[in-house]
């Protein structure tokens, strides 16, 4: 057997470093095959993936779109165009993935200079929708970070109201170690450490549990805008923008509920590290809370 040529071991390393960060390696996904303008990755179902009731959390959703993306932006730009982040990225969501495996289809939509733009599918293996993400890429190419914004933050308040203590309890939340400081009057404030099971192949955070930091404080700003109840709720959509590759840093999530529309409310989020503020995501969360 011959030995693979450079393109396919340039392919082969990518899949390594995708699914070798700790952070996707406790989710426990697959890469199934990767080329230079498509990919697919597995998930199998996992309790600690999961919301109550077995359901996929969005975030993990949310994160196969960011892997698979990133790894046709690194397979097509080269090692030498990181660092990399994910300036845009939107998801839809489509159903509830429930106690199923899912994979993920990624295609490479177009490939500029510095960013590579994407689509991802996610369904579960019987073919069921489940989300879609389309993300723009950047790489790099060793520029250091512009100077970030200071997050405007909230008002210090710190009561989690009756159902933040109950939050850090879901499989996927407390994976990730987030928890809820605040969760009053439409506003939220969750916390997550730089831990391992959150850090990408360099040690620090991964872009995919920023999204999930994101995700959850967007849904929590909802929750404190309706009030707990006996009610249906999810994800509708998320959009989110990485101003800059994550640190090595603890970070903290301030979620403002900014408009409602009957069962649909919009919640706007920052991601911040704790130490300086310095904001390295920002998103809206689009929630819907079926009373």
């Amino acid at each position: 057997m011959s030995e693979a040529g450079p393109a396919q071991q340039t392919l082969d390393a990518v899949a390594r470093e995708i699914v070798g960060a700790p952070y996707a390696a406790s989710l426990g996904v697959r890469v199934d095959r990767l080329s230079g303008d498509a990919a697919r990755l597995r998930l199998p179902y996992s309790d600690v993936n999961s919301n109550p009731g077995g359901a996929l959390h969005g975030g993990c959703a949310a994160s196969l779109g960011v892997l698979a993306s990133q790894a046709l932006a690194r397979a097509t730009l080269g090692a030498e165009a990181g660092p990399w982040h994910t300036v845009a990225l939107q998801t839809s969501y489509l159903a509830a993935a429930i106690g199923e495996e899912v994979v993920a289809d990624a295609c490479l939509l177009r490939r500029g200079r510095e960013l590579c733009f994407a689509r991802v599918d996610v369904a579960t293996v019987g073919g069921k929708p489940i989300a879609t993400t389309t993300a723009s890429v950047r790489g790099r190419s060793g520029a250091p970070s512009a100077a970030l914004p200071i997050a405007r933050g909230d008002d210090g308040g710190a009561d989690p109201g009756r159902m933040g203590p109950h939050v850090g309890k879901v499989p996927f939340v407390a994976a990730r170690g987030i928890t809820v400081e605040h969760m009053m009057d439409g506003a939220s404030r969750l916390r997550m450490p730089a831990s391992a099971a959150n850090a990408d192949s360099a040690g620090s955070v991964h872009e995919g549990a920023v999204l999930a930091l994101l995700d959850t404080t967007g849904a929590m700003a909802s929750w404190a805008e309706t009030g707990i109840g006996p009610y249906r709720a999810s994800t509708t959509a998320l959009q989110a923008q990485v101003l800059a590759p994550p640190p090595a840093a603890d970070l903290v999530a301030f979620g403002r509920c900014v408009a409602r529309d009957g069962e649909t409310l919009w919640s706007d989020v920052e991601v911040a590290r704790t130490d300086t503020r310095e904001q390295i995501a920002r998103g809206t969360v689009m929630y819907r809370i079926v009373t």
